[in-house]
């Protein structure tokens, strides 16, 4: 899986820098497992490049994620891929019965999460975010209200993750590429 073809795809269809910066987090989520779990990373990431890449097109449930991987398999990407991009969103029906579907629903909504997270630090940065900071926010429903608490417990939870090490390794996940998610130090 090219890494490159998998970004010029999601920039053919997503103009709005929030959603690619949402991409590049779940991305580096989505490689960061793959490493101890053994799996291609290529592949994982280019399945967090992809996972929402028709959204700004087809925003509705009826349209997202199902016109995505309708283009996906015109383009010829594996149904595997596809399957785990239908499977990160609750209403398609699609069961999440790969390790590679498992991990995309558990870091999707809490990389978006944990972009709030950083941007509520005095630097804007990931690197002032820790888990246990995460975890009070979870509790403020007022903060990230966009964001569904739930999907994030029970994304660890089929993963069969502790909570705070999956956080931990997915704020380490997103240091990797700060600068490209515009949460890079400023302090």
């Amino acid at each position: 899986m090219d890494r490159d073809s998998a970004l010029a795809l999601l920039r053919e269809f997503t103009t709005n820098e929030s959603l690619i910066k949402h991409a590049l987090a779940v991305e580096a989520c989505m490689r960061a497992y793959a490493r101890p779990f053994g799996e291609d990373e290529n592949l994982w990431g280019a399945v967090g490049l992809l996972h929402d890449f028709d959204y700004e097109r087809y925003p509705t449930a009826d349209q997202h994620p199902y016109r995505g991987a309708e283009i996906l398999a015109e383009r010829g990407y594996p149904e595997h891929l596809r399957r785990a991009i239908l499977g990160h969103a609750d209403y398609t029906g699609v069961p999440r019965d790969t390790l590679m579907a498992k991990t995309l629903y558990a870091v999707d909504e809490l990389a978006g999460f944990l972009t709030a997270c950083a941007l509520v630090k005095p630097g804007k940065s990931i690197i002032e975010v820790e888990a246990p900071s995460v975890r009070r926010k979870m509790k403020d429903k007022a903060f990230a209200r966009s964001v569904n608490r739930e999907d994030i417990i029970r994304g660890a939870a089929e993963l069969g993750a502790d909570l705070n090490e999956h956080i931990s390794l997915c704020i380490e996940a997103m240091k990797t590429v700060a600068g490209e998610l515009g949460l890079g130090s400023r302090l």
